[in-house]
């Protein structure tokens, strides 16, 4: 599993997410509960960056419509949206946000 350089963990501010671009596919990378996280950054609703909504107890909430993603899984808790978002492995090593773009789910 490769894992490539998101950004720095000093970058990340508790609950607001961080866009980024890791071989061309949009991720959100998220710090909350202690845990870095990564998440596919397109909400599987509607074509919006999941990194402009909010992240409350763990999950990150698309701004347009309000479902709301689990940030360990990608399964939507609540409508409009249906389908899950990818996930992907992360692993911090000294200031650095690794990802890996193999889905974990």
């Amino acid at each position: 599993m490769a894992f490539v350089r998101a950004c720095g963990l000093s970058e990340l501010e508790e609950d607001t997410p961080k866009r980024v671009e890791l071989d061309g596919t949009p991720v959100s990378v998220v710090r909350t509960e202690g845990e870095v996280f990564a998440i596919n950054d397109i909400c599987s609703h509607a074509n919006v960056s999941l990194s402009e909504g909010e992240v409350e107890d763990c999950q990150i909430e698309c701004w347009l419509h309000g479902s709301a993603f689990d940030l360990r899984t990608g399964k939507p808790s609540g409508l409009p949206a249906t389908r899950p978002v990818p996930v992907y492995p992360v692993k911090i090593e000294g200031d650095d946000v690794l990802v890996s773009l193999s889905q974990e789910s």
